[in-house]
């Protein structure tokens, strides 16, 4: 069964593993998301997760499910940071563990480009040059129209 959640605290990539690791499964496959220090040619200092929580917990739920029936393994684990973050800490943590890693590969990358997709989960970024919200490539600052 699929472990998906948000949470406000350090995400331990360790306590992932093991929720999903067995020893009927060969393959651990993970992805971190990774605040980093610059986007779109300015420099960051930190963002802000914001989330619809009831609908992005389902949504997470949802993708974990649709991954589980087209990769064929259950075993997955998506971690969901909110809140405040700095420069290197991990905002997002995907781990699939599969029999073969074919599966565990594939289902991993797939899983974060649907949650990056689909999540009401929503970046906001700050910087020298300002505070942004971010969705998709661009963004746009807080109180003004998009760029």
């Amino acid at each position: 069964m699929p472990h998906c959640n948000l949470t406000g605290d350090p995400i331990d990539p360790r306590q992932a593993e093991a929720a999903v690791g067995g020893p009927d499964r060969g393959a651990l496959a993970s992805f971190q998301g990774v605040v980093r220090d610059h986007h779109a040619g300015r420099r960051v200092r930190r963002l802000e997760y914001h989330a619809y929580r009831p609908m992005a917990e389902a949504i997470l739920a949802e993708v974990a499910a649709e991954a589980a029936a087209r990769f064929g393994t259950p075993h997955i684990a998506i971690v969901h940071r909110i809140g405040d973050l700095g420069v290197g800490e991990t905002s997002l943590l995907v781990v699939v563990a599969a029999v073969h890693r074919r599966e565990a590969l594939a289902a991993c990358a797939w899983l974060v480009d649907e949650v990056k997709a689909r999540a009401p989960i929503w970046k906001k970024e700050f910087g020298d040059d300002g505070v942004f919200w971010i969705e998709g490539p661009d963004g746009c600052r807080v109180g003004e129209p998009p760029l």
